[in-house]
């Protein structure tokens, strides 16, 4: 069983803030399979700092907007 990461993050609703992009676009955008952007979202998978950096760019804001790790 996976243990799920302390990290959350905010893309579920950074990709509606962006026109309602799909989870299939942000995937083919980062270079990455749907899958991945599930697992991520759903606090099963944290990305690494590439792939995070790749999606606080394709959403244009910063890390910590689209990360958090609690105190």
């Amino acid at each position: 069983m996976v243990k799920p990461t302390k990290v959350t993050n905010s893309i579920r609703a950074l990709r509606f803030a962006k026109g309602e992009m799909t989870q299939a676009e942000l995937a083919d955008r980062i270079g990455v399979t749907r899958q991945t952007v599930i697992a991520i979202e759903q606090g099963r998978y944290s990305p690494s700092l590439e792939m995070a950096f790749q999606i606080a760019r394709v959403f244009g804001v910063g890390l910590d907007d689209v990360f958090q790790y609690p105190d």
